[in-house]
């Protein structure tokens, strides 16, 4: 960091997606704040997302039907109140992100609202067809750039949280540098890239779920990992890349690799089911078929259509050789989102004074079990604001402190080579996402879960280990939210949304609670 840039900021926040940005842009109107993101801005999911923000804005829809449906897809393990904020601020913020130049697309003058697995109304707006997070991130990073309260520092690695008196006042870098605050917001992400096959982009490992817990924050519902059910599939798996639930809801369908429609044999909803359905739906086709993958279907939309609707994903199948036009796409699914995480209230907070959470990487309770598509992007902007509002009323409250710097919570610490368990990280990594995939993916049972426990068991980097280089934190972090997962999979003997036991195939009323860690 140049010389002349302070060590000291009213507000932290890691992460550079919508939950980050957002946030940042309402605290810089009352303090300053630092913004670290792990990679580039550009390297988040919001980025990535293609289908689009719900929001009741339809003359058709109301935030209550809203959450009836974010109620129906979370399997009876949704909070409320956590709801019903969602649902009845989102479609402010939309009208907020209109106002501050995201353009999203219109139709005959008025908003173009898409519908998606799940949703009974017509409520997705989205940007650029297909390009919704890109355009939205485009967006508020150019407000963010041109905040003078407001410091961006890219390709900058959290490692540690600096806790005192229960309090956080700091946060330890990769490169040993410390950088101090009153509050600090966790917008990381989620943990999917666990998985060998997964829809985010690759540097969410996880790390601010696991700063969160070496910290003394609570991690809940971890064991709920929604896989996204078409994903282009490539015997390569070279570049993966997911075809946005919204070419379903725009009349695509599924067919096996002899050409049959079957979701109807799964769903009453058929390709409009939730995720949860349709991915296990896809899953069991594959099995009884004998096929890596099953095939997206939407030619009879037409080239026209498809070309204006869904520009980038026409682009990325053309890239690999198909014709969204005149071909089916093969896709089967991937780990695509985490509906646990960082345990916070409705406004983001922690039970660390001072430490917050929002988006992916936070858990409020809005989506349960299974996430209604769409709902994530909301989620990173309504609580981001309430996040802010927060802080903007305690930030007077919390003391400066410069105690004792220490970032985690176990035991001594010593530096060490990249890879303790004499395993290079690479090699680590990639038997762990395999492991999980297999023993901890759309279908879960007792053996397998089992197995994968014990093999975390004995190859994780012990927690009081501290890497000299990001893969080594990387790899400690997924071994982490690895056990998570495992762990909270294996105690909960039922099957509740996108947490499916073979071995427990029915919903089990007494399990309508949380998991905690």
């Amino acid at each position: 960091m140049p010389p002349q840039d302070p060590k000291e900021y009213d507000v932290i926040i890691i992460g550079g997606g919508v939950a980050g940005l957002f946030s940042a842009l309402k605290i810089a109107d009352f303090a300053r704040v630092c913004l670290l993101t792990k990679n580039g801005l550009q390297s988040s999911n919001t980025w990535l997302a293609q289908g689009g923000i719900a929001a009741a804005l339809g003359e058709d829809d109301s935030p209550e039907q809203h959450a009836e449906d974010t109620l129906q897809a979370g399997a009876e393990l949704c909070r409320q109140e956590a709801v019903d904020v969602l649902t009845n601020e989102g479609p402010a913020r939309i009208q907020e992100l209109l106002a501050m130049g995201v353009s999203f697309d219109r139709r005959a003058g008025k908003l173009d609202l898409g519908q998606e697995g799940a949703h009974g109304k017509r409520r997705i707006v989205h940007a650029g067809g297909d390009s919704t997070g890109r355009l939205l991130s485009e967006t508020l990073m150019g407000h963010t750039l041109t905040r003078d309260t407001i410091t961006v520092r890219e390709n900058t690695y959290a490692v540690g949280l600096f806790i005192q008196e229960n309090q956080v006042f700091g946060v330890k870098l990769l490169n040993g540098e410390h950088i101090f605050c009153r509050a600090l917001i966790l917008a990381t992400g989620g943990c999917s890239a666990v998985y060998a096959r997964t829809t985010n982009n690759l540097v969410l490992t996880g790390d601010g779920i696991a700063m969160a817990y070496r910290a003394g924050a609570e991690i809940i519902d971890m064991e709920f990992v929604q896989f996204h059910p078409t994903v282009f599939h490539d015997e390569s798996n070279v570049e993966p890349f997911l075809v946005s639930e919204a070419v379903r809801g725009e009349g695509a369908v599924l067919r096996d690799k002899f050409g049959r429609c079957f979701m109807g044999n799964y769903c009453e909803s058929a390709e409009l089911g939730p995720r949860d359905i349709v991915s296990r739906a896809i899953a069991k086709q594959m099995e009884l078929t004998g096929s890596p993958c099953v095939y997206l279907d939407i030619t009879r939309r037409g080239k026209a259509f498809i070309q204006e609707r869904f520009p980038t994903i026409y682009q990325m199948a053309l890239k690999h050789g198909y014709d969204l036009a005149r071909q089916w796409l093969p896709v089967s699914p991937a780990a695509h989102y985490t509906m646990g995480g960082i345990r916070v209230g409705l406004s983001g907070e922690t039970r660390i004074k001072g430490l917050y959470a929002c988006g992916e990487a936070a858990c409020s309770g809005v989506h349960g079990a299974n996430r209604l598509a769409s709902n994530s992007l909301l989620e990173g902007l309504v609580f981001a604001v309430r996040t802010a509002r927060h802080i903007q009323g305690s930030l007077s409250g919390l003391r400066r402190l410069t105690g004792q710097e220490q970032p985690e919570r176990s035991g001594k610490h010593k530096n060490g080579p990249c890879g303790p368990t004499h395993e290079p990280c690479a090699a680590l990594k990639e038997k762990l996402g395999k492991l999980m995939l297999h023993q901890a993916g759309i279908t879960r049972n007792a053996s397998n879960l089992e197995e994968a426990k014990k093999f975390i068991q004995q190859k994780a980097p012990p927690e009081p280990w501290i890497p000299r280089e990001r893969a080594g934190w990387e790899l400690k972090n997924l071994f982490l939210v690895a056990r998570f997962i495992v762990e909270g999979a294996l105690e909960r003997t039922e099957s509740r949304g996108s947490h499916y036991r073979e071995d427990y195939p029915y919903l089990d009323p007494s399990w309508s609670r949380s998991i905690y860690f």
